[in-house]
């Protein structure tokens, strides 16, 4: 497998971070809740990377899971505007649910099948995007 130079994974998911460390740049925020995520990838927009997966891909609303792993340019470049809105309306929908029903203490299990499924998530967006 080639280590993709175009793009890096910013990811709390333990599981994302193993199967890719080695792929593809990672910075991994072991201690990060969703929405924590949300912010530390609206920073780097700021910083110039550009999103290149959405924040609130998956079925699964932001108060049920607090596993979240996205995807942005490694290199910086020109201000990413459209990046910007989204995660700006990603942290926005993400407060709205859970602030209206926070995110329960999850047993093990129930949180090791959120891993997997963030994790199917960037496997099918790697995938389609051609990043390794």
């Amino acid at each position: 497998m080639v280590f993709s130079m175009k793009s890096m994974i910013i990811t709390n998911n333990k599981r994302v971070y193993d199967k890719f460390k080695d792929m593809i740049e990672i910075i991994y925020l072991e201690n990060y809740k969703y929405l924590d995520i949300l912010f530390f990838v609206r920073d780097k927009i700021h910083e110039g990377h550009k999103l290149l997966t959405h924040p609130l891909s998956g079925s699964i609303k932001p108060n049920e899971t607090p596993f979240r792993s996205i995807m942005i340019s490694k290199e910086t470049g020109d201000f990413d505007t459209q990046g910007l809105l989204i995660i700006e309306e990603s942290i926005l929908t993400a407060q709205k649910f859970i602030n209206n029903k926070p995110t329960p203490n999850w047993t093990e299990k129930v949180l090791d099948d959120f891993r997997v499924i963030d994790l199917s998530i960037m496997e099918n967006v790697i995938e389609k995007l051609g990043h390794i």
